[in-house]
């Protein structure tokens, strides 16, 4: 097992990608700490875990309130004994054309995604730095690269590149492994949800935006993440993988 007797951190990992990463790090032995904002996600995310003989906790709440963040490092280490890795995923998106966004659309997604990825980084290295060992995983996006419609969500992921190579720099002499992955069109939920036409649209656009012609799924995400949060990639530090079946070339 990859991950055996290594204990990890989940944000956002209620649905989607988030979940995904989780079912993997247990199939490999990691014990988890789940989060999420809503209670029902991270049960059945937990139950999951638990039929196929893994151990997980959940600690709710938003990655934007720093308490919560500190209550996921402080319940990893209480519960636990340790804390290995981190994986920064929780994200919002709230769309909208630039001079129509609001202030309170930009401000919540900032909060989120780099704040929230923020408050992750740096709790999470207070215990790594003291044990010189650890692996911080932030979840960013091909977005990062900019996307109409999404100027908030697009800063926020550019944001997070930015502080994963700055983080790699300080903690690289404390043997702590800061990397990030970048998501491309990834079925979710989230985009299942989204109206019908707006799907067939895109699988129309496929195979002319896509190379390997098709969409990415949380697994694809999830076996990046485990490759990331194992010591095969023990000298791998300050990168930004892009998991996006070659959109972003």
């Amino acid at each position: 097992m990859r991950l055996k007797d290594k204990v990890a951190i989940v944000t956002g990992s209620g649905r989607g990608i988030g979940e995904g990463i989780v079912l993997r790090f247990a199939e490999e032995g990691a014990k988890i700490v789940v989060n999420d904002v809503n209670e029902a996600d991270a049960k059945a995310v937990i139950d999951k875990v638990k039929a196929k003989g893994g151990q997980a906790v959940a600690v709710l709440g938003s990655v934007a309130d720093r308490s919560v963040v500190q209550k996921m490092v402080d319940t990893a280490v209480q519960e636990f004994g340790r804390l290995d890795i981190i994986v920064n995923n929780a994200g919002i998106t709230r769309d909208s054309i630039l001079h129509k966004m609001t202030d309170e659309q930009w401000d919540s997604v900032i909060s989120v995604n780099l704040t929230g990825v923020y408050y992750g980084i740096q709790c999470a290295a207070r215990v790594m730095r003291e044990k010189k060992y650890g692996k911080i995983i932030n979840i960013s996006s091909t977005s990062a690269l900019g996307n109409a419609g999404q100027l908030n969500y697009s800063a926020s992921k550019a944001g997070v590149i930015g502080m994963t190579k700055t983080a790699a720099k300080e903690l690289g002499p404390k043997n702590v492994n800061v990397n990030a992955i970048a998501p491309g069109m990834i079925w979710t939920d989230m985009m299942k949800s989204m109206p019908p036409e707006a799907i067939k649209q895109m699988d129309a656009m496929l195979p002319a935006i896509v190379p390997m012609n098709r969409k990415g799924s949380p697994l694809d995400i999830a076996n990046l993440a485990l490759f990331l949060a194992s010591d095969e990639s023990s000298f791998i530090t300050g990168q930004i993988v892009f998991c996006d079946g070659g959109m972003k070339m």
